[in-house]
């Protein structure tokens, strides 16, 4: 099996679907994604629980071992700011390599940290060199080479220039990162494709574009520096939509006699579950 290093390695995009469960992630390998984005966007909204640091580290960890069970791609972590200090990141690069995944993003954000996206939110960045501590912790309790290491900026979310992304991504690819990811909010690529265009690292990028959706597959590998993109929030995004209509229209019919003709079958849903395994063992073991 080809591990994720080597898919990055290949100049041809890795695309990450963002998952919060080992059914959506089973949906999204049969789709044709080629890796996964263990969301804590996603896992914080399955909770029904804002993106600021309240779901922990135990509670992500264990949707990412279901994941990571639960398919054959590989897995990258989203791991938010490393859950504290240097120490923090050391046992949590521990658990996590531990429990399957194939990579983690850390953010140089203080903890706890606000979701990048949010209007008006606080977004308090760490010392530089403090982050770089963090990223050479990471890197040195790893177990595996394959196991990659992400840094993730969050300069140009906090209103920061071009030059302060640039300088703070090239300081964490010199502390070890095997790749940068660099975010945005705006909602035109310009300011993602003016610091791609400047970057001169030895890396290559991640991006995500879940603020400035024009970004498409084409426009980011017409680059050549972009390794990674991911589709970041948009399983759970939906998951409202599809729930939303369900609701309203069985509510509106007063029944399920319309609306059970346009969903999934539940001959569907065991095929899913590896229902046909289950008949199996029976058959084999049951006596």
């Amino acid at each position: 099996m080809t591990s994720l290093r080597e898919s990055v390695a290949s100049n041809s995009l890795v695309q990450a679907m963002a998952t919060h469960s080992p059914l959506s992630a089973k949906l999204a390998e049969e789709a044709g994604f080629n890796a996964l984005w263990a969301s804590g966007f996603e896992l914080s909204a399955h909770y029904g629980l804002p993106d600021a640091s309240l779901i922990t580290m135990t509670q992500h960890i264990e949707m990412l071992r279901a994941i990571a069970s639960a398919t054959s791609l590989p897995v990258v972590a989203d791991i938010d700011t490393g859950f504290g200090n240097a120490v923090n990141v050391v046992h949590a690069i521990h658990e996590y390599e531990r429990a399957g995944a194939a990579a983690v993003v850390i953010e140089d954000k203080t903890f706890p940290k606000m979701t990048s996206l949010v209007a008006d939110g606080r977004q308090d960045l760490v010392r530089i060199e403090e982050f770089e501590g963090k990223i050479e912790a990471a890197c040195a309790t790893r177990q595996s080479e394959d196991f990659l290491v992400i840094a993730r900026t969050e300069a140009l979310i906090a209103g920061l220039s071009r030059d302060a992304a640039l300088e703070r991504g090239e300081a964490y690819a010199e502390a070890g990162a095997d790749m940068i990811l660099i975010h945005s909010k705006q909602t035109s690529p310009h300011e993602i494709e003016a610091f791609i265009e400047a970057w001169g690292g030895c890396v290559p990028l991640v991006l995500v574009p879940t603020a400035y959706p024009d970004m498409t597959v084409e426009r980011i590998k017409a680059t050549g520096k972009v390794a990674m993109t991911i589709w970041g929030n948009h399983t759970v995004r939906a998951i409202v939509t599809a729930l939303r209509e369900a609701y309203r229209q069985i509510l509106s019919d007063g029944g399920i006699h319309q609306f059970d003709k346009q969903v999934a079958s539940v001959a569907e849903i065991f095929h899913l579950q590896g229902m046909d395994k289950v008949k199996e063992i029976e058959k084999q073991f049951l006596r």
